[in-house]
């Protein structure tokens, strides 16, 4: 089964890894170390990651390698953006209204009435 980054995301514990693996390739026995859970469950996470795109294993003798790509990533920074400049806007919109409305001669006007 084809899963997307989304999915792979969405499992804190799956954020980590691609975290851990940012900095450095490891085996799945030093993945399983940084974490309080079996190496299968995490063995089933570094599958579903690499079903996606996000981590690459490389056999080196008797080890396999994860290592982190990133270049997945750039679909959920593109669909994040989106609502980034969606809600930059109304925020902005929202702080002119609200420095228009609390501005020293709209209170002046108000209390001359």
């Amino acid at each position: 089964m084809r899963r997307d980054v989304f999915q792979a995301i969405a499992d804190p514990t799956r954020r980590e890894i691609i975290n851990l693996l940012a900095s450095e390739s490891l085996t799945l026995n030093g993945i399983a170390d940084n974490f309080h859970i079996s190496r299968p469950a995490v063995s089933k996470h570094i599958k579903i990651l690499s079903e996606c795109g996000l981590v690459l294993i490389k056999p080196s003798g008797r080890e396999r390698y994860c290592e982190v790509q990133m270049k997945p990533l750039q679909e959920v920074n593109l669909w994040v953006q989106q609502y980034k400049r969606f809600w930059t806007e109304k925020f902005d919109n929202l702080e002119n209204f609200l420095a228009s409305a609390t501005s020293p001669t709209k209170r002046n006007k108000k209390i001359k009435k």
